[in-house]
Formats: C-alpha cells, structure tokens, sequence
C-alpha cells in the first residue's frame, strides 16, 4: 500500500498494529521515503464481494452463516479492544491464503476510530449532526441520522451484510434519484420505510432477531 496521504497510513498502520490478533493483517514494514509513504501488510486473497461475483451474487445460507459467524469474531475482537470500524462492508473482509485460506480478515482501519479510553474507561459522549461516515449501502440508520457511531452500528452493517449475501440486493440499491435529491437522504428513508420483518422474509427468524 503506497500513499502520499501520510495521515491515513499512519493510522491504518497504528490501528494493525494495536490490534494485533486473530484475523488481522500483519504489518511487515512501515515507512517513508522523499515522496511517499509505504505501508507492507500480510498477504491475503480476494475480499468477500470479489467471492460474492464469483459466485453469482448469491450465497447459500450455509455459507452466509460460516462467513457471518467469522465476521462477528472479528468485529467483537475489534471492540474488545475499545475500536469501532465504520466502514462494514464486504470490500473490508477477505479470505486468507495458503494455511489461512478458510479464515476471514478484516481489513481496512483508515475510517476506525476509538469508542473507549483505555486508561479511564469512559466510553466517548453522544454526540448529534455528526457527517455520515462509512458505506451508505451499509451503514447503520443512525449514522445516516447524524449520530455518533458506537458498536451497535458495525453490528447492524454487519447484519445488512449478511442480507446482502443471502438476497443478492438490499432494497436500497439502484434507487432512482432525482439530480435535485440527497443519494444519501433517500438510502436512509428507504431504510426507514422497509420492515426488517420483510428484509428478512423467508430467511431463518435469527436473522430478524440479530437485525
């Protein structure tokens, strides 16, 4: 990974290493030099949305599960140690390889952020009219509202995730959106207007239940 933007490596690179773990990248080298800023990570294979297309843009429900079972490990060891990820998406989750090839990875930190303080333990204030951060497609209606994300958030884009595999299209895609019209506006009153009962139809009720 080669930048000019020596803020965003720079976090990438401090989020990685701090979270050092099952399912995390390693990070090989960071550096710099006159023109730009390197960042070498652990090798990895296809993220789930290239699988996804490979696939016909549609899993089995098996195979949603093994891969939403993983997804979940990973984001609780991300907040277990005081990180939200904000950017939940299939793009952010890959497949390992060789002796890691049935292990999802998350990837892609540049949007993380603290959500505890380590040394005082006080969880970060609620905040409102906050900008929208993260994947409109996915991102909780919360942080469509303005409202400062929290675990619960990656857990719903986690959720519209999971919908996505299993349905091949969420409801709020390829919205017709007047040039006039906020895209982002009319994802979020979409995601209001749709029943979680009817995303869910015809999936098992855990579904239903977890959303």
């Amino acid at each position: 990974m080669i930048s000019e933007n020596n803020n965003l490596l720079e976090t990438e690179a401090y989020r990685l290493i701090f979270l050092k773990g099952e399912g995390i990248p390693k990070v090989l080298c960071y550096g710099s030099n006159k023109k730009y800023n390197i960042l070498v990570l652990q090798l990895l294979g296809k993220s789930l949305e290239q699988l996804f297309n490979v696939c016909g843009r549609k899993l089995s429900l098996k195979t949603t599960c093994i891969l939403g079972i993983q997804m979940l490990e990973r984001i609780k060891f991300v907040h277990q140690n005081y990180h939200l990820h904000r950017d939940i998406k299939p793009d952010n989750f890959v497949m390992g390889i060789n002796d890691y090839e049935n292990k999802v990875f998350i990837i892609d930190f540049g949007l993380s952020k603290k959500y505890k303080s380590n040394s005082k333990g006080t969880h970060i204030p609620f905040k409102t009219n906050k900008n929208m951060t993260g994947t409109a497609r996915y991102c909780s209606i919360n942080t469509h509202l303005g409202f400062e994300q929290s675990r619960r958030d990656d857990l719903e884009s986690i959720g519209y995730v999971l919908m996505y595999f299993l349905k091949g299209v969420l409801p709020w895609q390829g919205l017709r959106i007047k040039p006039e019209d906020d895209q982002y506006v009319k994802i979020c009153e979409k995601k209001q207007i749709v029943k979680l009962n009817e995303l869910c139809a015809e999936f098992p009720s855990k579904q239903l239940i977890f959303l």
